[in-house]
């Protein structure tokens, strides 16, 4: 599903190489690891595992859907669900930006590079199947790497609420595919109390 893989490779290159600048680190069986970095391995993982035909823009989009967030601060924004819509808004926009810059100087024509940019910013969702299905790997990753720490951080209630809020999201399948996920007790415990 790729056309050119050596471009290809190069824009994920890049996608990994910027990543690599985030100051914030996860550490995973004691290698320490560039926190976006991280996530953006894991989305591309969970999708090769989801959808192994994805086309070539919605690889690009997994990629590099998080790419420099840790640059625009959720600190810089008011708090509650206001402020918090409008940060991730404010870092949509700059994530396609970015892609959209590196896809066209490592060759990419501007078809290829809207649609990379359409799907990071999640347009039409529920509507465009591909935006959909990025949005059940995000799901999917969440669940299956940052969720429990999540949980540690915040009230039962909260954490409930946004198991609720996250499956709504997903497709049919990709809330079949959360339900085989290899969880820990205590996540399983909260992801229960979310559905019942």
């Amino acid at each position: 599903m790729v056309a050119d893989k050596a471009r290809f490779e190069e824009a994920i290159r890049r996608f990994d190489e910027i990543n690599s600048e985030d100051p914030n680190q996860e550490t995973v069986d004691g290698i320490s690891w560039p926190k976006e970095v991280l996530y953006a391995q894991r989305m591309t993982a969970c999708l090769n595992r989801v959808a192994p035909e994805a086309s070539e823009p919605l690889q690009l989009a997994v990629r590099c859907q998080h790419i420099r967030r840790w640059a625009i601060s959720r600190k810089d924004f008011p708090l509650g669900t206001l402020g918090y819509n409008q940060w991730r808004n404010k870092l949509k926009k700059y994530h396609a930006e970015i892609a959209g810059e590196i896809l066209t100087q490592v060759g990419y024509d501007k078809e290829t590079v809207e649609r990379v940019q359409f799907l990071v910013q999640k347009r039409q969702l529920k509507i465009d199947p591909e935006v959909q299905l990025l949005e059940d790997i995000i799901c999917l990753v969440f669940l299956e790497y940052y969720f429990l720490e999540f949980a540690g951080q915040h009230p039962e209630g909260k954490v409930i609420d946004i198991v609720q809020k996250t499956w709504v999201k997903m497709t049919p399948q990709g809330q079949k595919l959360a339900l085989q996920l290899d969880l820990p007790a205590e996540a399983l415990e909260l992801v229960g109390k979310a559905l019942a």
